[in-house]
């Protein structure tokens, strides 16, 4: 049994130069290996924005609430997002 589909697609100019510019420098053996690799990469980023939203949005939200009087006004969001700004200059 196949293990492998064969598909077509359609890339702007931009992309699939990209694509080929890896294939042709040696990075990769084939422009389907190019396509496997970036698919890979957005599985492991949506994975990551998965664990994010369930390990720290989640509690982040079920805390606040539970206990309203920690929310900040957007005033004070700002207040302290120029106070951390300043301190990394």
């Amino acid at each position: 049994m196949r293990t492998t589909q064969q598909m077509s697609i359609t890339l702007p100019n931009d992309m699939a130069s990209m694509v080929k510019a890896k294939v042709n420098a040696g990075d990769y053996a084939s422009e389907s290996e190019v396509i496997r690799d970036g698919l890979r990469a957005l599985v492991a980023r949506d994975r990551a924005v998965e664990g994010w939203l369930q390990n720290n949005v989640g509690p982040a939200y079920d805390a606040l609430k539970a206990n309203p009087s920690r929310a900040l006004s957007a005033d004070e969001v700002r207040s302290r997002l120029s106070a951390e700004l300043a301190k990394a200059r």
